[in-house]
C-alpha cells in the first residue's frame, strides 16, 4: 500500500482503503459504503484478509456530529487482539482532505 501507517483513505469510486497498525498488528483494510435506515447504523464496512487470504468483516466507520455540529467518522474495528475505537482527523503534514488519521481513544 503506502508507508503510511494508521490511517483510512476515502477514494474517489466512494471505497476506502489504509492501515491499522500497532506493535501487536499491522493490518491493511479496505471498506465500501454501507446504506440502511437505522439511525445509528455505520457508513461503512471493513474488511481485511485473513492470514489464508479469506476477506473478513473487521467493523465499521460511523458519521457522526461533533459539539458545533460539525461531521466526523468514527471507526471501530477488531484487530484480532482487541477492539480499536478511534477517530479520524487530518493526517500529520498532508493536504489531502480525502487522507485521515486514526486517533484512537479507547
Amino acid at each position: 500500500m503506502t508507508e503510511l501507517a494508521n490511517f483510512i483513505r476515502l477514494n474517489e469510486d466512494g471505497t476506502i482503503s489504509g492501515n491499522i497498525a500497532s506493535i501487536a498488528y499491522d493490518i491493511d483494510i479496505a471498506g465500501e459504503p454501507f446504506s440502511s435506515t437505522k439511525e445509528n447504523a455505520p457508513v461503512y464496512r471493513v474488511f481485511a484478509k485473513s492470514p489464508r487470504g479469506k476477506r473478513v468483516e473487521l467493523g465499521g466507520i460511523w458519521k457522526k456530529k461533533n459539539q458545533n455540529g460539525g461531521d466526523y467518522f468514527s471507526l471501530s474495528v477488531s484487530t484480532g487482539h482487541g477492539r480499536l475505537n478511534a477517530n479520524l482527523g487530518r493526517y500529520p503534514g498532508q493536504d489531502n482532505e480525502g487522507l485521515m488519521a486514526v486517533i484512537p481513544w479507547d
